[in-house]
């Protein structure tokens, strides 16, 4: 039971750290992820999803963000169901590793709910 555990999670970190890999780029005109991270106005949360860091963003950057986080939740939902797991344990697992991920200088949420920068 421990040996299949440990092989899922492996599983599931390989998923989740091909999904990094993959990226979300966004259409030229808009601000990219990596725009609106390094300028402080997204951050990674706990529970996998980024969030605005900053409420006055603006409509381009709402939009980037609803947009990424979408596509995350569907990716996330489908490892669950190829791993047989429930999708808060894989939203969880993909906050984890993308707080980990995360450079200085850019902001990630703490389970308490507060920003910070890393």
């Amino acid at each position: 039971m421990r040996n299949r555990l440990s092989l899922r999670f492996l599983v599931i970190s390989a998923l989740l750290l091909g999904l990094a890999g993959m990226g979300w780029s966004t259409p030229s005109w808009a601000i990219s992820l990596h725009e609106a991270k390094a300028q402080g106005l997204v951050g990674e949360q706990p529970d996998g999803y980024l969030g605005l860091v900053k409420g006055s963003a603006s409509a381009d950057v709402k939009a980037m963000m609803k947009r990424i986080n979408a596509a995350r939740r569907q990716e996330y939902q489908a490892i669950a169901k190829r791993n047989g797991t429930e999708l808060n344990v894989v939203e969880a697992l993909a906050g984890k590793k993308a707080i980990e991920r995360t450079p200085a200088g850019e902001y990630v949420k703490l389970p308490s709910g507060k920003w910070v920068k890393k």
